[in-house]
């Protein structure tokens, strides 16, 4: 698996790595992401309102602690994200959700801590300069932001500092291309980790019409699925890479498969297939 700098930690991750919202069945998610782990799949991502709906936390913290191929804890292998809820913004509560997630993850520290989205009624300023205190503490390696746009950005970085955000999680799949317009350049330019989750959309990923027929030929003239080059597109500039969650083993196996490096023809093809409508939508 291709690795790509995380901002600008020196942290290296894959360009497909795993999400684990709206778990369903703990068994089979515990087989895939091992599967994933396996695969060179180790940027694994979660927050504590996934916990809230299904547990993420806590599955994790009992699969990562687990001995890999070389008998030392997955954990060890692991580039780890987690999320503080935006009603948890005040410095007190971002300090008492992260230790509440390090318990449920059985670690001491995460090499990512995003603000979940922008809200609740603590200022920005603190919960960023909360989340700068965790990287001093050594909770924390990186902050991160999700769901910011280019306003939020810029006050981000006015009060962290240039280079001190290494990503922005946001909504990014071939149907919701908004990200491109301003978000995605933004974070090219600021040396910023464009994260695309739900990267094959919130609902089935199954259409019909001429797009989905010229990803479907694109697909098999570059030997691959429509999954793997949807995701190869999506990751095509150095800066992005997509978490996208699966729960069998074989999709994972799918999903990793999209570490792959489409013809300029083709990735063409797929941005006239799918055009750029619009802004950042967050789900």
């Amino acid at each position: 698996m291709r690795t790509r700098a995380l901002g600008k930690t020196g942290i290296q991750v894959p360009a497909i790595g795993q999400g684990t919202w709206q778990l369903r069945d703990a068994r089979a998610a515990e087989e895939a992401l091992l599967e994933g782990l396996r695969l060179g799949m180790v940027h694994v991502d979660t927050a504590e309102l996934y916990e809230w709906g299904s547990g993420s936390e806590t599955l994790l913290g009992g699969l990562l602690s687990k001995p890999g191929e070389d008998g030392r804890p997955w954990r060890e292998h692991c580039v780890l994200a987690s999320k503080v809820h935006p009603r948890n913004g005040a410095a007190k509560a971002v300090a008492s959700a992260c230790k509440d997630s390090l318990v449920r993850l059985q670690t001491d520290r995460l090499d990512l801590y995003y603000h979940h989205w922008r809200g609740g009624q603590a200022p920005l300023e603190e919960t960023l300069q909360a989340l700068a205190g965790l990287v001093d503490a050594g909770w924390v390696r990186a902050i991160g932001v999700s769901n910011y746009d280019v306003e939020d950005l810029e006050e981000a970085q006015a009060v962290l500092g240039r280079g001190r955000i290494a990503a922005n999680q946001v909504l990014y799949h071939l149907e919701d291309r908004g990200a491109e317009a301003e978000v995605s350049p933004w974070c090219r330019r600021h040396g910023v980790t464009l994260v695309a989750y739900s990267p094959f959309g919130s609902g089935a990923f199954v259409r019909s019409g001429r797009a989905a027929a010229e990803l479907d030929a694109v697909a098999s003239e570059a030997g691959c699925t429509p999954r793997q080059a949807a995701l190869a597109f999506l990751v095509r500039e150095p800066h992005v890479v997509a978490i996208p969650k699966a729960e069998k083993v074989a999709h994972v196996r799918e999903n990793a498969g999209g570490d792959l490096k489409l013809r300029k023809e083709h990735v063409e093809r797929i941005d006239a297939a799918f055009p750029v409508r619009g802004g950042l939508r967050t789900i």
